[in-house]
């Protein structure tokens, strides 16, 4: 649900995008805690550097923008690399069956892939618009939305995708 003006507060910020950022995050980096990590990170970065937003697009951008950033952070850390978290369901989230099946592949697919198909299809951003937000080029935004989707189908029916990072 877009804003019209720009909010203020962290508290407001946090009331009206913190869902959007810990369920980004979530869908990032698959495990409940760690996603809790990030969108702690994210409103602590949000605090310190107290950024002079023009709209609320923006404001929103600039929260998935250090929100994905974030994520990969996290997934680079050695920490991170060297350990195996915990698999669990989404608590608050009740899926269908169907549901239950695309959230899995979707966990299954690269960073790179994960990220471009849940700004556009969960979130609803254009190519354009995620080009901007992860600063790639708007072709290369493309070619990971039909690869990733490519990889997506072969998931669902079935087949072996190729994971690569």
């Amino acid at each position: 649900m877009p804003e019209t003006a720009v909010l203020q507060t962290a508290e407001e910020i946090l009331e009206v995008y913190g869902d959007m950022v810990l369920r980004t995050a979530y869908a990032m980096v698959k495990n409940r805690a760690d996603a809790e990590d990030v969108l702690q990170d994210v409103f602590l970065s949000l605090v310190r550097t107290n950024p002079t937003f023009q709209s609320a697009e923006h404001q929103k951008a600039w929260l998935l923008r250090v929100t994905m950033n974030r994520c990969k952070s996290f997934l680079r850390s050695a920490w991170q690399q060297k350990t195996q978290g915990l698999d669990e369901a989404f608590p608050d989230t009740s899926f269908t069956p169907a549901e239950s099946g695309v959230a899995e592949a979707m966990a299954k697919l690269p960073l790179k892939y994960r990220q471009v198909l849940y700004l556009y299809n969960v979130e609803g951003y254009a190519a354009g618009e995620i080009a901007q937000l992860l600063k790639r080029p708007q072709g290369t935004v493309l070619s990971q939305m039909a690869r990733g989707r490519k990889m997506l189908k072969e998931l669902l029916e079935g087949g072996q995708a190729h994971a690569q990072g």
